[in-house]
């Protein structure tokens, strides 16, 4: 269970979770590609407007914990929410508090 506190400690993944919750509205441009593989990295690294190897630590910190799934295709990666893991993540924290 730290690894996963460790990585919703820093505002930025935080956001990247908030808006991979409704990617449709926080990413129109990826509308198409969101219902199955995600939202790909450059769209991410634009919307936080950080550098591209930042947020790809941002984004492993959060896969590691359990929080993304990552698809790869071709040369890109996209991410999306374990929305299954999230919650029972969530679950053991509200037993253990």
């Amino acid at each position: 269970m730290l690894d996963e506190c460790k990585a919703l400690a820093n505002e930025t993944r935080l956001r990247i979770l908030e808006w991979l919750k409704d990617p449709a509205a926080n990413f129109p441009a990826a509308a198409g590609e969101t219902a199955e593989l995600g939202v790909c990295v450059g769209l991410i690294q634009q919307r936080t407007g950080s550098s591209a190897s930042t947020v790809s630590a941002h984004l492993a910190i959060l896969q590691r914990a359990g929080f993304l799934l990552a698809t790869r295709r071709g040369q890109w990666t996209y991410y999306r929410r374990d929305d299954a893991r999230i919650r029972a993540f969530t679950e053991r924290l509200h037993r253990v508090l």
